[in-house]
């Protein structure tokens, strides 16, 4: 049976996956000349909620440490 820890990391590993692919997805897209800039926004924004939400992962995987 998978832990909370599991699924935590599955999810993370998703995710930061998904950001990568969108790093290309944009980069292409910039190389090929005329963009869709709606497009093209719309991307960023996903990306930026990614990296929210791995940041957000990562504080629930990394235990408090007191100073």
């Amino acid at each position: 049976m998978l832990t909370d820890r599991d699924s935590l990391l599955r999810k993370l590993h998703e995710l930061r996956s998904e950001h990568r692919d969108l790093d290309t997805v944009i980069a292409r897209l910039a190389e090929h000349g005329p963009m869709d800039q709606l497009q093209l926004q719309r991307l960023k924004k996903r990306k930026l909620m990614l990296k929210d939400e791995i940041a957000w992962l990562e504080s629930r995987l990394i235990p408090d440490s007191i100073a």
